[in-house]
């Protein structure tokens, strides 16, 4: 393929890199005061490369037509359907930031430039075809996500967020370095499509270590146990904006690009790293249930919700099936509108002075004093439960389903096993803001933008969002069957 026809298929990530160097110009000039405009812009240039990927993914694209510089790039249907769940999420962390962050005159107009960044680093990480690639669009992203986590200087919290963040971060990088460095020696090539053929006829001593050391630095990119020691810590101390957007975006484009990793690069060797993903995702789905049963802070209880979800995620990995990516990509796509309401519900528990409230305790009686929002995060957390008819039901079904069908029977029964634990913190939620007295303290107004944004994900997450199951199925089925088509 081509020099030109190569930069068609990065496209998206051109306008991205473009508007985001624009307004790191305009940010410089103009300063904070054009922080408005300026997430104004970044939401459009979002807007703009969601539509051009929907094409993609619903066209299916794949085979060698998607592939771009040389291998290294691939836009293909798997690629772009991660990354409509990034390009939305990201949206959302950038509407719901003017409210928070105005608040105590913090909005920066760097935000959104961070956003914009980071958001280019998880397009390439998706769409990499290449140990080079999938390093330059990680760290791409982790150093946008370093400075975000500690975005609020005089906030202690947000300090030591970012501070653990960067350490541990940099950390997981070096193990992942270290992991491709391995595979590199062993096999000879960076390609995924080359370390698939080196591998084709088993792995040896030296590869192994490779796989393992490149799947325990990703582990820690997407939470999973036992790498999960930073999500609960930089969940709370990080401005609840930022946490909506760690929950969200970049959770995505960890899960899509491991599953890229383990089917192009190690499909043929699917039994060697079974066992690891295994192990993380039951280890995820324990911890994650206990972990939030003694939690008070809302921020830590989604935290280790997070933990507990990526558990269900890896359960479609597992299965190394077409069946099981699309059961994962359909979960994903569930968890982020689960995940955004939720998040969104929290920036609207506001004192009467817009302080923000964080404590669950302080959601007693909500259903009495704000009897929309009540509802609202009570739908979210029986979404978040598992527990029919809610959407989230469906995601659980469809992983479920996939294991069963290639054979994974007892990772199934344990892992529903393994939900009723978390479904316990869920309905402790909801026990709280309809049967316990009235705190009466979350009596702050919500702008017009937090309640579209919460309206939208109750209603996915409602019944009605049975009525997108064909839909999505289709297209994540369609892209699936892109990313086996490489393998």
């Amino acid at each position: 393929m081509d020099f030109v026809a190569s930069l068609g298929l990065i496209l998206p990530e051109l306008i991205l890199s473009l508007t985001g160097l624009v307004l790191l110009l305009v940010a410089a000039w103009a300063g904070d005061k054009a922080s408005s405009a300026i997430s104004v812009a970044g939401c459009v240039a979002l807007g703009a490369c969601f539509f051009l990927v929907a094409r993609t993914v619903c066209a299916g694209a794949s085979g060698p037509d998607t592939v771009a510089f040389f291998g290294q790039f691939r836009a293909d249907a798997f690629a772009g359907f991660a990354k409509l769940m990034i390009y939305a999420a990201s949206g959302a962390a950038l509407v719901v930031a003017p409210a928070f962050f105005g608040r105590t005159g913090q909005m920066k107009a760097e935000y959104p430039v961070l956003i914009l960044f980071a958001t280019v680093g998880m397009s390439l990480m998706v769409s990499a075809g290449d140990l080079l690639t999938l390093y330059i669009g990680l760290e791409m992203n982790s150093l946008s996500a370093y400075v975000l986590a500690a975005f609020l200087r005089n906030d202690s919290r947000s300090s030591e967020a970012g501070l653990k963040y960067f350490v541990l971060g940099a950390l997981a990088s070096g193990i992942l370095l270290f992991g491709m460095s391995l595979t590199y020696g062993f096999t000879g090539t960076t390609s995924f499509e080359g370390i698939r053929a080196a591998v084709g006829d088993g792995l040896n001593g030296g590869t192994l270590f490779g796989l393992v050391f490149v799947f325990a630095g990703l582990a820690f990119k997407i939470s999973a146990v036992p790498f999960h020691m930073w999500t609960p810590d930089v969940y709370e101390g990080a401005p609840t904006p930022v946490t909506a957007f760690f929950a969200s975006a970049p959770k995505v484009a960890a899960v899509a690009l491991a599953t890229r990793v383990a089917i192009e690069a190690f499909g043929s060797q699917a039994d060697a790293w079974r066992q690891v993903v295994i192990f993380a995702a039951l280890a995820s789905i324990v911890v994650g249930a206990l972990g939030a049963i003694g939690q008070s802070n809302i921020k830590r209880l989604l935290a280790y919700s997070s933990i507990n979800n990526v558990g269900f995620i890896l359960i479609g990995l597992a299965c190394a099936t077409p069946k099981g990516v699309s059961a994962l990509l359909v979960y994903l796509a569930i968890y982020v509108a689960m995940t955004v309401g939720s998040f969104v519900a929290v920036l609207m528990m506001r004192a009467e002075d817009g302080t923000p409230i964080e404590g669950i305790a302080d959601l007693a009686g909500l259903s009495r004093t704000r009897p929309a929002l009540a509802w609202c995060l009570a739908m979210l957390m029986f979404s978040l439960a598992g527990i029919p008819p809610l959407f989230g039901f469906w995601g659980k079904f469809v992983v479920f389903q996939a294991a069963v069908q290639a054979n994974l029977v007892a990772l199934a029964a344990i892992g529903i096993a393994a939900s009723v634990i978390g479904a316990f913190y869920y309905i402790k939620i909801v026990k709280i803001m309809f049967f316990d007295e009235p705190a009466d303290t979350i009596r702050g107004k919500s702008d017009w933008a937090h309640w579209a944004l919460l309206a939208i994900s109750a209603i996915v997450v409602s019944p009605l969002g049975y009525l997108l199951t064909a839909w999505l199925g289709k297209l994540a089925d369609g892209a699936a069957a892109a990313l086996f088509l490489l393998a």
